[in-house]
């Protein structure tokens, strides 16, 4: 029987930095605008004759050179407001123009589980629950740590339950009134104590010989796949890693960073693998917006245009979109240009591997780029 498709989402949180994760290194303007914040050539992982990864990316060209990862370059909006919060913002509810109150992810959820049958439809691995994933009615679990996972875990009785989560709707009540907060709360806490007590069961099924790192993203990593291999009927995962806002800095904290996210994404495909758990997963990298094309002697500052990533087996491996103009007449306040709108890049996912309309979802139509295997 085939397998249903999953997304995994990585949110690459605080902007990260394009020109220093594929650096265009046969490019002398790359040297000319980097003075301080610069791979050195010899440090550089070449993956074609044009760009190479960042040092601490290396683990990551083992996808590359399979064939299972794709570079999106360019991507982002018009007109970027350079904001971490407006931009987030921009990307969680695919609406550039104005608030948007419904996130894209949840949004998929509902089409893929419009009666809601499953309340593990959606999990969120990390603390809060991402905007991306928020609408109303749709529950989604978000899980700060698996194994020690509960929403009110010391109630017993759905009856008792229900009256910690009224104590708790009072608190909210005063500022936007106990009606919506009890109708949201209300179905919304007892799906999330129904998937929580569903998701305390996964880390009993899960066996791997892989061994994750102790880190943050790790461990998040580790949960995804503990809940994917128990088949408990999620399609979309939802992650992130902070902060790549490295405005000062810049060269040992995104090392740092990448050598976390480059340990963590490896270790989760080779324990998918090994437990022939990989074929129906793609996971997907964003960041809010590129950073600047020159650095300001410490770190780099927001900027506009960025990039992407897809890995997975069904991914379709190379170069997507275009690496925007380099050349001075060409940036846009001293920015690469986006040129590739990002609702295109969630359509191409939604469609191609999720078998979704994604008019509805991302509110529009955009441009797919051909990355997955159909």
């Amino acid at each position: 029987m085939a397998k249903d498709p999953v997304l995994v989402i990585f949110q690459l949180t605080g902007g990260n930095d394009y020109l220093n994760s594929t650096i265009p290194y046969t490019d002398p303007r790359y040297r000319d605008y980097r003075k301080t914040v610069v791979i050195p050539e010899d440090q550089v992982v070449p993956i074609d004759d044009k760009f190479g990864f960042h040092p601490a990316m290396a683990p990551l060209k083992q996808f590359w050179d399979e064939g299972k990862m794709a570079l999106i370059h360019g991507i982002g909006y018009e007109n970027s407001p350079r904001s971490h919060f407006r931009s987030m913002d921009i990307w969680h509810t695919c609406e550039p123009l104005k608030v948007g109150t419904e996130g894209w992810v949840g949004r998929a959820i509902r089409a893929v589980d419009p009666n809601k049958d499953n309340v593990l439809t959606g999990v969120n691995f990390g603390q809060g629950l991402p905007r991306a994933m928020a609408l109303p009615g749709v529950p989604v679990a978000s899980v700060s740590d698996l194994e020690s996972y509960g929403v009110l875990t010391g109630i017993t009785g759905e009856e008792q339950r229900a009256r910690a989560l009224d104590r708790f709707a009072r608190i909210y009540s005063p500022a936007i009134g106990r009606g919506p907060v009890m109708d949201y709360l209300g179905q919304t806490g007892l799906d999330a104590l129904k998937g929580a007590d569903i998701l305390r069961t996964a880390p009993e099924k899960y066996s791997s010989s892989v061994e994750y790192a102790a880190t943050p993203i790790a461990q998040k990593l580790r949960g995804i796949s503990m809940v994917h291999q128990a088949n408990l009927g999620t399609r979309f995962f939802y992650t992130q890693h902070a902060s790549f806002d490295t405005h000062a800095s810049q060269m040992p904290g995104h090392q740092k960073l990448w050598e976390d996210c480059s340990a963590a994404i490896t270790d989760f495909f080779a324990d998918l693998r090994e437990n022939n758990a990989a074929d129906n997963v793609i996971m997907i990298m964003f960041t809010e917006f590129g950073r600047r094309v020159r650095d300001n002697g410490s770190g780099t500052d927001h900027g506009a245009g960025g990039l992407a990533f897809a890995i997975g087996d069904s991914v379709k491996g190379g170069h997507y979109s275009e690496f925007p103009s380099m050349a001075e007449e060409d940036l846009v306040e001293g920015d690469l240009a986006p040129n590739y709108d990002f609702r295109g890049f969630y359509s191409s996912v939604l469609e191609q591997h999720l078998g979704l309309d994604p008019t509805e979802i991302v509110d529009g139509t955009f441009e797919q780029l051909p990355f997955i295997s159909k």
